[in-house]
């Protein structure tokens, strides 16, 4: 049997091919994930996908399953709780933009009817595809990246600059980065 070619950045570490072939460059448009990448996202700022990756888990459980309204209704014993938990990245300035993030996530909920009918408004409601040959022309932002992260901030969201948006657009398949002898670019 011959073996996938992938995206090289994922190659070679099981749980980096598994997120690859499952959900990289997906498109979401439910609003719990979308919320759940967003998290992840702010939480990745200045650290590597991988460190994210392992204990993602251990953000699901400490952050009620990324439930939103539970998240944005944290207290201080909460926020205290989630800084001494060893499972997760304990940095107080994200831990507490995750409880502002999950306010303003709901704000825009209730502008727009949910958070990806604006996050998607970005993109006309449907993925960009880049025909990129290698790895290499994959950007860590776009103009793009820059309007929304703008537009984020903007409404009182944290840890949205630039780079962490458009991760999450590569996350949530707002953006399709595969490259073109990737067998997921092969699929489409």
């Amino acid at each position: 049997m011959e073996a996938k070619i992938r995206c090289k950045w994922c190659v070679g570490i099981d749980i980096y091919e598994k997120y690859h072939d499952e959900e990289w460059g997906v498109p979401v448009y439910d609003d719990q994930k979308l919320f759940e990448f967003l998290i992840l996202e702010t939480f990745q700022a200045g650290l590597s996908w991988i460190t994210i990756l392992k204990k993602r888990e251990n953000f699901r459980n400490a952050f009620d399953q990324f439930d939103y309204k539970k998240v944005a209704n944290y207290s201080e014993d909460k926020i205290q709780d989630l800084l001494q938990d060893a499972g997760i990245i304990r940095n107080q300035l994200k831990v507490r933009s995750a409880v502002s993030n999950a306010i303003a996530f709901m704000k825009v909920q209730e502008e727009f009817g949910s958070f990806s009918n604006y996050i998607w408004k970005f993109t006309d409601g449907k993925p960009i595809i880049n025909n990129l040959k290698n790895l290499s022309e994959i950007k860590a932002t776009t103009t793009l990246s820059d309007e929304i992260s703008k537009d984020l901030k903007k409404r009182g969201f944290k840890f949205v600059g630039s780079t962490v948006v458009y991760a999450h657009m590569q996350a949530t398949g707002m953006v399709d980065d595969h490259v073109e002898d990737c067998w997921k670019r092969k699929q489409k």
